[in-house]
């Protein structure tokens, strides 16, 4: 894993852009797995700031919630049009549909996408409690798309864009671990003090699904970008 530490998110949005723009510009950026949450907001507002032209780019998500349909204003789908796919068109857009209730169907679908579209450059968030999409503690590393329960401390963490803890869905349709490990280049953004305890335990502990965020220490090409608050239980110098 190749760490670097930034004063704040508007650094590290700065520094995740210029990577996603030397790959685009190269040629090398064709399919972008993309992630949700308050995280990515600062990088994707500096991609649709820029000139950057994704109309040859394929998008692919993480993740998407069962039981609301992509015109939900809490959908992952509103919220990509709204951060993104509303200011920069692409090739064509994937999401997981979250009112397909045939979670076989649906998984296998999305399998079929991601086999079909290899993902270059993958963003990924990380939860407090290591989870990356919504594979949460305890799911397998060999994991493809599920569809998966969430757990309490991750309906607490999203209910803030809610109106109240009873909306926010039990399930959702993930990418799983298996499938954000084919990426050829991840990127891994992480903010606060609160996701500290997270990126110690995923760069200096053995991996281990009860953390799934550290099996990302066996790919080969990992970046994390962390603030100096999301790095504060870090020995940084082992990673320079």
């Amino acid at each position: 894993m190749k760490l670097f530490v930034v004063k704040d998110n508007q650094e590290g949005a700065e520094l995740g852009y210029n990577i996603i723009r030397e790959a685009l510009v190269s040629g090398n950026l064709n399919v972008f797995g993309l992630a949700t949450g308050s995280t990515p907001i600062s990088l994707y507002d500096r991609i649709t700031a820029s000139d950057l032209d994704f109309t040859n780019v394929v998008s692919i998500n993480l993740d998407e919630y069962i039981g609301i349909g992509a015109d939900h204003i809490q959908s992952y789908n509103y919220f990509m049009n709204k951060h993104l796919f509303g200011k920069k068109p692409f090739k064509a857009n994937y999401l997981p549909n979250g009112l397909e209730e045939d979670a076989a169907k649906e998984c296998a679908r999305y399998d079929q996408i991601i086999a079909e579209n290899p993902i270059d450059i993958q963003i990924l968030g990380i939860g407090e409690n290591g989870h990356i999409g919504f594979n949460e503690p305890g799911a397998s590393f060999d994991s493809l798309t599920e569809k998966v329960a969430l757990t309490e401390s991750t309906i607490i963490a999203n209910s803030r864009m809610f109106d109240s803890i009873d909306e926010v869905p039990k399930f959702a349709y993930s990418m799983g671990i298996k499938s954000i490990m084919t990426a050829k280049t991840i990127i891994l953004f992480a903010y606060g003090e609160k996701k500290a305890d997270a990126i110690y335990k995923m760069m200096e502990e053995a991996p281990t699904e009860a953390l799934p965020a550290s099996a990302l220490q066996n790919h080969d090409n990992v970046i994390v970008i962390v603030d100096e608050q999301a790095a504060s239980k870090l020995d940084v110098t082992k990673h320079q």
